[in-house]
């Protein structure tokens, strides 16, 4: 079965963004491995300089290398990567799955993105949107899209 982590930097509070995370967490338990692992946020000034930022998305990131799975395929969620459809998301983790890839992580940073250092080690860097949107709410998209993507894979008629 296909091993699929969300690693998220920052703790999620609301709890319509838990309770919808929730609902696809169960959707996808039965599809793939599916494990959202949520890591801490390093903590900023209310405006912080540029090198307070770069500091903390460097701590940041020593976090998140850390908890990539071994041989997982690398995806970095940020604003500057490739846009694609929900169809081509499901091309992709069908291609990983049928080229030997047992893991995929789908990393998404704090508000402040993440570090060039992530993004470098990263397979792939995707886009959601070129909008900026709440962090929380970007990971309760991606989990439904890996769900449309593994629906549009079985052949299931949620994706119209």
């Amino acid at each position: 079965m296909l091993g699929v982590k969300l690693i998220c930097v920052g703790k999620m509070k609301e709890k319509h963004y838990i309770s919808a995370l929730g609902e696809y967490e169960k959707r996808l338990k039965p599809l793939c491995a599916f494990d959202v692992e949520e890591l801490p946020e390093q903590r900023l000034p209310d405006s912080p300089s540029p090198s307070e930022i770069s500091s903390a998305l460097q701590r940041e990131s020593l976090h998140i290398i850390a908890r990539l799975p071994k041989g997982a395929f690398v995806v970095a969620m940020c604003v500057e990567g490739i846009q694609i459809s929900s169809e081509e998301l499901a091309v992709f983790i069908n291609d990983c799955s049928s080229n030997g890839k047992s893991k995929i992580a789908f990393i998404i940073g704090s508000s402040h993105g993440l570090h060039e250092s992530v993004k470098n080690q990263a397979d792939l860097c995707l886009s959601m949107s070129k909008m900026t949107l709440p962090h929380h709410l970007a990971r309760v998209m991606l989990a439904e899209q890996i769900y449309r993507a593994m629906m549009i894979n079985g052949g299931s008629k949620y994706h119209k």
